[in-house]
């Protein structure tokens, strides 16, 4: 795959299914923080709040991962995360299951959260 240079070169790179599960992935991480923005990182989609990677999220042949960069995310939520780890800080996605939507809701909060105290530093 070229590098990509924007969200939609990097989404346009992959089968239907692959982006329709990514759509659906970007538009949680939205929700859950709307004033973020997106952008390219490390050749991946990721969004950024108040300058700071939030998540990172990216497709590969058989499943799609969101890369939250944080062990204050897996602290918080550990069990609940358990079943999508892989590796330390992967958190991995089966394309054909439905996304666990509440739970990475809950993921971007945590990383909101955590931003936030860091700019309080």
């Amino acid at each position: 795959m070229a590098e990509p240079t924007d969200v939609e070169g990097y989404l346009a790179a992959f089968p239907e299914e692959s982006r329709t599960a990514l759509d659906r992935l970007r538009s949680t991480i939205q929700a859950a923080a709307p004033e973020a923005t997106e952008t390219i990182s490390y050749r991946m989609p990721a969004f950024k709040d108040h300058g700071r990677i939030l998540v990172w999220y990216a497709a590969f042949k058989d499943h799609y991962s969101l890369f939250p960069a944080s062990e204050a995310v897996i602290e918080a939520l550990g069990e609940k995360l358990k079943p999508y780890l892989s590796g330390k800080g992967t958190i991995r996605f089966v394309t054909d299951r439905p996304l666990p939507v509440a739970l990475v809701k809950k993921i971007v909060k945590v990383r909101l959260e955590e931003n936030a105290a860091r700019r309080r530093r």
